[in-house]
């Protein structure tokens, strides 16, 4: 059954006039709009926050949140592409803020400041970041997607997929490919589950094949690791940010580990992959760490001037909008008004001083973080909303300008509380949360109004809608991480978690605030790369001049070193996947849209099921006898990682051969259907 609004011919255009024009009014905010909102906004903000933990990197799930309400809205006999777009802009929401909490949260465990997660504090934390992330973005729309008219490219591509609904002039739409879509996002999701439940429910199979061979005084390593999500996360990324990911593994484990060996000699008592992780973790990652620091600062020194052109352009347009008579504003225009903007901001505040207080046990330095942390918020959701309008939500820099913000909040409190301070890691770190969820959230809540603005949405229930993704988020994002840590372990390795989610983030920001406040770190290390940072920042400078459409970005490779090189290898093969779709599919760079659904729909499967099977963990808090691996048939895989070698290879040439097939079939000059 089609969507029950047809555009008339006069509404569909391919530039910025809406398909639905302001004159016209349509149900948007509807009870089933609602329900499928929390649903989809709980489910891909815990598939994010696996992927995240996982493989240190999130996904916009705009697409598929699209796709999946498209199809359902097909068996309603009252639905529209308004409400359509409601529900993709919540659901986005809630992923958007997973990738703000995962990337700090887990920190705060990591530093020894919990040792399980808190449920108020985090969703607390989770909840503020969230909403001053689309406060703050609110007065943003006008200026940076009406005036300043920016590109917003996932914000356009997710309205195109809306518009299936809508067909342009001249078009016929074979209709049943809205259904098809969200088969193909369906049966991606039940492969990625299927190969997550042999692996490490049955545990058929080991979840990498690693290796590494001692050569004279060092070592050299080499894995890959077996996971479809991983080819699914290469694959959205593209090769070109896929390739610079791997430029950082290949720098990291097979240059500068092997001249490590070379010089300082194996780790005493260990030789093949012991030697090489005990390197890796001990000595490489804090040349990561000096990479990203050199990224963070980097970012915020090229943002500057956009940065300042966003709020002169903000001021512009608020000018503007006091000279007219509300009255005269259309329905695509209208705003959350003031009050709904300073009212919530300023109880926002109160949870986090309250919170700030008690974690430093001084009034006058809990309110200074208070402070501190809405002008850093505000700040860098500017930052995130002006990029995501250049570049997209998922090539936001969150990661540069939360090590920012960890660096100057750590200074600050140095220079109140003391080097020694026992509070001052875990004060650090939630600034940084708040902080990092707004900026998560600032980009992902411009590209949603860009997609509301190019398909007629009424702007302030969209930004209602932004609310509830929020707080959904925020209820369940906990549950998930403490079932996450219960079954894989978060951050370094334990004898009852020999191979935990690496969380790379999150570890990265544990390790600043512990070397501001007193442990240190091994700084030639943290020099070295920096000075790497520097010689990749200039080396993409030079492409950059040049016009070469491969660049260099100083956080990708940074990232590369920082993550295990088989990770990077399976993240790579998933970019050369998309190249070959691409190619095969007339396309010069972006991978088609059919193979961004199966690649959603493997990183959901595997992320779902990797939740489902650490439900038995926690229930065994209430029933002690309950097996926590119920599905478990060997203690180590018979057969090691050449079956997952066969698997992976297989969901691989899916997505390609998926990738490759038309999205949308239309016939020209046939009127509209």
């Amino acid at each position: 059954m089609p969507l029950r609004y047809h555009a008339p011919t006069s509404m569909l255009t391919h530039d910025d006039q809406p398909v639905v024009p302001a004159a016209v009014t349509l149900p948007e905010i509807t009870v089933k709009a609602v329900v499928l909102s929390v649903v989809l906004a709980a489910v891909l903000a815990a598939a994010n926050a696996y992927l995240g933990l996982f493989a240190g990197m999130t996904v916009s799930a705009s697409i598929p949140a699209a796709v999946a309400s498209m199809a359902i809205l097909r068996l309603f006999k009252r639905s529209n592409i308004l409400e359509n777009n409601i529900i993709q802009t919540a659901a986005s929401s809630g992923e958007a803020l997973a990738a703000g909490v995962i990337f700090t949260i887990p920190a705060l465990l990591l530093v020894g400041y919990w040792s399980a997660f808190d449920y108020w504090q985090t969703a607390s934390i989770a909840t503020v970041g969230g909403l001053l992330g689309v406060l703050f973005t609110i007065p943003l729309r006008r200026a940076l997607i009406v005036t300043a008219r920016l590109r917003f490219p996932e914000g356009v591509a997710t309205a195109e997929v809306l518009k299936v609904a809508a067909p342009a002039e001249g078009e016929v739409v074979d209709r049943s490919y809205a259904a098809g879509d969200f088969r193909t996002l369906l049966s991606a999701a039940v492969l990625g589950g299927a190969v997550k439940f042999g692996e490490s429910g049955l545990r058929l199979w080991a979840e990498s094949l690693e290796g590494a061979a001692n050569i004279g005084r060092t070592v050299l390593y080499a894995g890959l690791n077996l996971s479809p999500a991983l080819l699914a996360v290469g694959f959205i990324i593209g090769v070109n940010t896929a390739v610079v990911v791997l430029l950082g593994g290949v720098i990291g484990w097979l240059l500068l580990m092997p001249v490590y060996g070379i010089l300082d000699g194996l780790p005493p008592g260990k030789t093949g992959l012991a030697a090489a992780m005990t390197i890796w973790s001990g000595q490489i990652r804090y040349v990561g760490i000096g990479a990203m620091l050199t990224g963070g600062l980097w970012t915020l020194t090229k943002l500057r001037e956009p940065v300042w052109k966003s709020l002169e352009t903000l001021r512009d347009s608020y000018r503007a909008a006091g000279s007219s008579h509300p009255a005269a504003i259309p329905r695509t225009e209208q705003d959350a008004p003031l009050p709904w903007i300073v009212v919530p901001f300023v109880l926002a505040l109160l949870p986090m001083a309250w919170i700030y207080t008690a974690v430093v046990s001084s009034v006058p330095i809990g309110l200074l973080m208070t402070a501190i942390m809405a002008l850093a918020a505000f700040l860098f959701s500017s930052v995130a909303a002006y990029m995501a309008g250049l570049v997209g939500s998922s090539s936001n820099p969150v990661s540069g300008v939360t090590i920012a913000t960890i660096m100057v909040a750590s200074l600050l409190l140095v220079l109140f509380m003391g080097a020694g301070h026992p509070a001052g890691p875990a004060a650090t770190l939630v600034i940084g949360a708040v902080v990092c969820c707004a900026a998560a959230m600032g980009g992902d809540n411009l590209q949603d109004l860009k997609t509301g603005h190019l398909v007629g949405a009424t702007p302030w229930k969209q930004q209602i809608m932004q609310v509830v993704g929020v707080l959904t988020g925020a209820v369940v994002l906990v549950p998930v991480l403490s079932l996450l840590q219960a079954k894989y372990g978060i951050g370094e390795p334990t004898a009852g978690h020999p191979h935990p989610l690496s969380a790379p983030q999150a570890t990265l920001m544990a390790s600043l605030t512990r070397s501001v406040f007193g442990e240190g770190l091994p700084w030639p290390l943290v020099g070295l790369g920096m000075l790497i940072g520097i010689l990749v920042i200039l080396a993409d400078r030079r492409l950059e001049a040049r016009g070469s459409e491969f660049r260099l970005p100083v956080l990708g490779v940074a990232l590369g070193i920082y993550l295990p090189l088989k990770l990077s290898a399976a993240i790579f093969l998933g970019g050369v996947i998309a190249a070959l779709a691409s190619r095969a599919a007339g396309k010069r760079t972006e991978p088609p849209r059919r193979g961004l659904l199966f690649a959603a729909g493997l990183i959901t499967g595997e992320a779902l099921m990797g939740i489902v099977l650490a439900i038995p963990i926690a229930l065994g808090a209430f029933w002690p006898g309950l097996n926590p691996d119920p599905f478990l048939l060997f203690e180590a895989p018979p057969l090691g990682g050449w079956p997952g070698i066969a698997i992976v290879t297989l969901a691989g040439w899916l997505l390609y051969v998926t990738a490759r097939e038309p999205s949308r079939k239309t016939k020209r000059g046939a009127g509209v259907g």
